[in-house]
């Protein structure tokens, strides 16, 4: 493309069809499930009813646009953003390995998914529960041949049972007037109140807003996820390989992408991606995402709303299996909260996948520059941050931290901050780094732009209200 020293190009490949497509944002729709929409919003709606309903449909918006621009630069380099930007930034490696392990360390999915399952047991020490749990997850990612190919299948599988799960119970359980009471939520009409209840925590509604999807750093593995998948670009992209798969070989993965001659028939080709992906991601990732945390919001209200408790971590939870379980059956309350318990785990183990692949694709990034490398061992550096995240988890497990919405709320705070600084990272560079035909609309950058201050407004309100109340 533009550079003054002649690079290897190959060609930009025919678009594959959209069923071929499907399947990254399975991967990324998959790791909101379990924190925004399995618990935050519908804690928010035991305690609050549905009028914050518009809250989950925004953020949820908003993070297409996001990850849509986080595919474009992939699709059209064939590496990931983390690799353009630190051609921008030098510094920015360190700040996405920081910011990811400060905001996804905190294991608050999995000490919710062990919660809702030591109790279906009948188990009060539920942190044992889940440190087993993190040590599972550690095995399974370790056993994949490739990660991706083991991730995606998983997260299609779990999706697949677990929505229309919840679907068949909100049909049932929901009258005409609960449904009517959702569409109000979904344009800030709640009981009493216009947008935001009195006594609603800032900090609680941010970290659902910012968990509408996956949120924080995660929304950046979607452009890991399709160089692996191979769209456009991606397609001569090294794949990486499971732990136990190596077979003594000597893994070196090359993370810079291949150029392309931009032509007339380059750039038909680019529209014709840009389109099915564009479609694939809001159907999978908005339409199924919208689908699930409405159902899971008016599930929560239709069973729990009202009851005395709900603001005391994840009890509401709990509640909704004893309702579901007193008005159907006590069979049907706890298959209700194993399907809970299945989805958080799933969600634990799609983030600690795309952790993991973030903080070694920096590190790998660092180390290139700094030894003068051209390739590096990253499956090794990627079980390295894994089991390193697994360790801090039981770490902080065995010293008594393990109230879940605690977790997953300071989590997701930390986690909207740095969505604030990667929205604007990938503004600059899609607009510096890709030739003019294959950079985002006016309308995308104005719609990017909206989103990048609101996510800084909003942070900076919810920090200024913790340091000075």
């Amino acid at each position: 493309m533009h550079s003054n020293t002649k690079k290897e190009t190959k060609e930009f490949p025919l678009p594959i069809p959209i069923k071929k497509l499907i399947g990254p944002s399975f991967v990324i729709l998959a790791l909101g499930l379990g924190s925004g929409e399995v618990i935050l919003w519908p804690y928010l709606v035991s305690n609050y009813g549905l009028g914050i309903a518009w809250g989950a449909l925004l953020g949820i918006s908003f993070q297409y646009f996001i990850n849509m621009e986080i595919e474009r630069y992939t699709l059209v380099k064939g590496e990931s953003v983390f690799v353009g930007i630190a051609k921008l930034w030098k510094w920015t490696p360190y700040w996405f390995i920081l910011s990811t392990f400060i905001g996804f360390g905190l294991p608050g999915i999995i000490a919710a998914s062990a919660k809702v399952f030591s109790h279906l047991i009948g188990f009060t020490q539920f942190q044992w529960i889940a440190v087993l749990f993190l040590l599972l997850i550690g095995f399974i990612l370790s056993a994949g041949k490739t990660v991706y190919g083991l991730m995606e299948k998983l997260t299609r599988s779990i999706i697949l049972i677990g929505v229309p799960a919840v679907f068949l119970l909100t049909i049932i359980l929901a009258s005409k007037t609960d449904w009517l009471t959702l569409a109000s939520g979904a344009i800030g009409q709640g009981n009493g109140y216009t947008f935001f209840p009195e006594g609603l925590v800032l900090a609680t509604f941010l970290a659902a807003f910012a968990y509408s999807g996956a949120g924080g750093n995660l929304n950046l593995t979607q452009s890991i996820y399709i160089k692996e998948k191979g769209y456009g670009m991606g397609i001569y992209a090294q794949k990486l390989a499971g732990l136990f798969h190596k077979k003594g070989t000597k893994e070196q993965i090359h993370l810079e992408g291949i150029d392309f001659e931009d032509t007339p028939v380059t750039r038909e080709r680019f529209t014709l991606w840009w389109r099915r992906i564009s479609f694939e991601h809001a159907f999978v990732f908005w339409f199924i995402g919208v689908v699930s945390i409405l159902l899971l919001m008016l599930l929560a209200y239709v069973t729990t709303y009202g009851l005395s408790g709900n603001a005391e971590g994840i009890n509401f939870v709990l509640k909704e299996g004893a309702v579901i379980g007193s008005i159907l059956s006590p069979a049907v309350g706890a298959g209700f909260l194993l399907v809970v318990s299945i989805m958080l785990f799933q969600t634990q183990l799609g983030v600690m996948d795309s952790t993991s692949r973030i903080m070694a694709e920096n590190a790998a990034i660092s180390y290139m520059k700094i030894k003068k490398e051209t390739s590096v061992p990253l499956s090794k550096i990627y079980y390295a941050f894994l089991w390193g995240q697994i360790a801090f988890g039981i770490l902080l497990f065995s010293l008594g931290l393990t109230e879940p919405k605690f977790l997953l709320i300071l989590g997701a705070c930390i986690n909207a901050v740095a969505m604030f600084v990667h929205i604007g990272l990938v503004s600059v560079l899609n607009y510096r780094s890709l030739p003019k035909f294959y950079q985002p609309s006016v309308k995308r950058r104005i719609i990017l732009a909206g989103i990048f201050v609101f996510f800084g407004y909003f942070s900076g309100v919810v920090l200024l209200n913790q340091l000075f109340k």
